[in-house]
């Protein structure tokens, strides 16, 4: 199996959830999930890493990665949420695009509910897709 990918424009809130959550729900060793944005933050969102500790999730040491093509090759699947035509095309490459708000300069709470619904898709894409 090969990696999926989570991308979005920062990589500094759902992408980077979206893999954490990937890597926490999934069953199969076989596959990972990574994240990356089209034009990445310095640091993920503080609001996301206060609210993902709430779900025994550390993006303390996460740094924001740059997507490039040479990474997407590595992967079967990409998600992206919110990056639309910013992202990369790579022939073979499954793209889904999830339309999930950005968390940044959210309330705690506001960004609770945008954890919540990426979690959610997380665990139907695994089931979905036996991962």
């Amino acid at each position: 199996m090969s990696d999926i990918m989570f991308a979005c424009v920062h990589n500094a809130g759902r992408s980077q959830m979206a893999a954490a959550f990937f890597n926490k729900h999934k069953t199969q060793d076989g596959v990972k999930g990574i994240s990356a944005g089209t034009n990445p933050a310095s640091e993920v969102h503080s609001v996301v890493r206060s609210i993902m500790l709430e779900k025994d999730v550390d993006l303390t040491n996460i740094t924001p990665v740059k997507l490039t093509p040479e990474l997407a090759k590595t992967c079967s699947t990409i998600i992206t949420m919110g990056c639309g035509e910013t992202c990369p095309y790579v022939p073979g490459v499954t793209i889904i695009d999830w339309k999930i708000t950005d968390p940044k300069d959210k309330s705690q709470d506001d960004a609770r509910k945008i954890r919540d619904e990426i979690e959610t898709k997380i665990k139907v894409f695994i089931a979905e897709n036996n991962y």
